[in-house]
């Protein structure tokens, strides 16, 4: 599978943690929503048959990652979503792999971690680049990935995974969803259906058509630009970053792109930001432009973001 990862240095850090001490004896752990995961039950009693009721998919940080990750995976297969906020590209696989998970009756979960807010788990799983994905064992990585990668593919490792692992879990049941408040334009699971499948034309389409009959709905908005940036960053050669000549707008345009998918956010602000010094007229509006659409791919109180906000007023006036 593209993008794999070296797990040599994950199961030495996993085997680092399985030999830290563990809890009071028989104190079997806590799963997600307060589910015993332990050889024991709530009484005392030995487990047996299916595992604990979690949800299919949850969030981890650094105080719930022993339980929720590496004690829980004794009962079931716990794939790690490392990401971040600011990554495009995590945002269009954490809806496949949650799809997947949901559909996955159990079989394995999905522990979903944000890197930023959690720097010693990604310390830990010596992350280089986001996304990753990790699949864990009984306490070991098994596989993992990086980068963006079609449900079918990511099903096929999944199937390798658990050819790996064989019948060594029991499993886990899945706690029931909380209602849904309000229901859900079936043309947005249209578009999500798209970008799922790869389509991401497709997808733009119907985000944008659902953002000009809503002009309220801020999420089609915000997706129709996400998609928008993937289609055009991805048709770059990512060469452009070298090979464009300081002068050479469209060039620039597209090594900022370059940077921005290889969440490199500051690099790729910085050099329009340059340019914009450096340009005047018609091709100054263009570059503005341009870095004011980057802009709105982020959260506006990003520390980054206020940064590069500074620098383009300080290049303009």
């Amino acid at each position: 599978m593209s993008g794999a990862v070296d797990l040599s240095g994950l199961k030495e850090r996993a085997d680092a943690q399985r030999s830290r001490p563990a809890g009071p004896p028989g104190g079997g752990g806590r799963a997600p929503g307060g589910a015993v995961t332990g050889a024991q039950a709530a009484d005392g009693s030995a487990a047996g048959g299916p595992g604990p009721s979690v949800p299919a998919v949850f969030d981890v940080d650094e105080a719930s990652f022993e339980s929720d990750v590496i004690g829980l995976s004794d009962q079931v297969v716990v794939v790690v979503d490392l990401w971040a906020d600011w990554c495009q590209p995590c945002k269009q696989l954490s809806p496949v792999l949650e799809q997947l998970a949901e559909q996955a009756g159990g079989r394995w979960v999905l522990a979903k971690i944000d890197i930023e807010a959690n720097p010693r788990i990604q310390q830990a799983f010596g992350v280089q680049s986001i996304p990753t994905v990790v699949a864990i064992a009984q306490g070991q990585p098994v596989s993992a990935f990086q980068g963006v990668q079609p449900a079918e593919q990511i099903q096929r490792w999944l199937d390798d995974v658990f050819a790996k692992v064989g019948d060594a879990l029991p499993g886990v049941n899945i706690a029931d969803a909380a209602p849904v408040e309000d229901p859900v334009d079936p043309r947005m699971h249209e578009a999500e259906n798209r970008l799922n499948s790869g389509d991401l034309e497709g997808a733009l389409v119907e985000y944008r058509a659902l953002a000009e009959a809503d002009p309220g709905n801020v999420e089609a908005a915000s997706a129709a630009r996400n998609v928008e940036f993937l289609l055009r960053a991805t048709a770059h050669d990512p060469a452009v970053t070298e090979t464009a000549a300081a002068d050479d707008v469209d060039g620039q345009l597209a090594a900022a792109d370059v940077l921005l998918l290889d969440q490199q956010p500051e690099a790729a602000f910085d050099r329009l930001i340059a340019l914009i010094r450096t340009t005047s007229g018609d091709e100054r509006t263009t570059v503005r432009t341009r870095l004011l659409s980057l802009f709105e791919l982020f959260d506006p109180a990003e520390p980054f973001v206020i940064s590069a906000r500074r620098k383009l007023a300080s290049a303009l006036f």
